[in-house]
């Protein structure tokens, strides 16, 4: 029951503003249910609320967690850019009464969220090794093809045996 009156929401929400996906409502419903799991297991067995911040924390960990490299670009897909969309799609969730809030709570809260770059992509860059080289520079243990040649000669010439 719960569900279809929550597509129903979604697609009178949607009708109003079509920026964001469908999709995306369903996924900030399911990020406020992982949030609240991931508090009560650090600590706060009755918890039945959050901020902005701890539910941008969950939503973003919720989305590594679904999309893992492609959370971004599901997001963008999705229309949501930055925490502020995100804070956009909570308080459309709020105005049909889905979502609850305080006084306190406010769009404010996601403006002050964190950079979709920093969460979804640079996790997943290589990291770059200390020993790399920089450009033009050879490593320490880089030989010339002079090098080359020359330890093939040193070296066959220590394979034959001495007189």
């Amino acid at each position: 029951m719960f569900k279809r009156d929550f597509l129903q929401i979604v697609e009178r929400i949607h009708e109003e503003d079509p920026r964001y996906s469908k999709d995306v409502y369903l996924f900030v419903r399911e990020g406020l249910d992982y949030t609240l799991k991931s508090l009560r297991r650090k600590g706060a067995p009755g918890r039945t609320r959050v901020t902005g911040q701890e539910l941008l924390g969950g939503l973003r960990d919720y989305a590594l967690r679904e999309f893992g490299p492609m959370s971004k670009t599901v997001l963008n897909e999705w229309g949501v850019e930055n925490c502020e969309d995100l804070g956009r799609v909570v308080f459309h969730l709020v105005r049909y009464g889905v979502l609850g809030k305080t006084e306190a709570d406010s769009l404010e809260d996601f403006r002050q969220g964190f950079s979709f770059e920093e969460a979804f992509v640079k996790p997943f860059q290589p990291r770059r090794d200390s020993r790399t080289v920089k450009k033009g520079k050879k490593s320490p243990g880089a030989r010339s093809k002079k090098g080359k040649m020359g330890a093939q000669k040193n070296s066959q010439a220590s394979s034959e045996p001495a007189p």
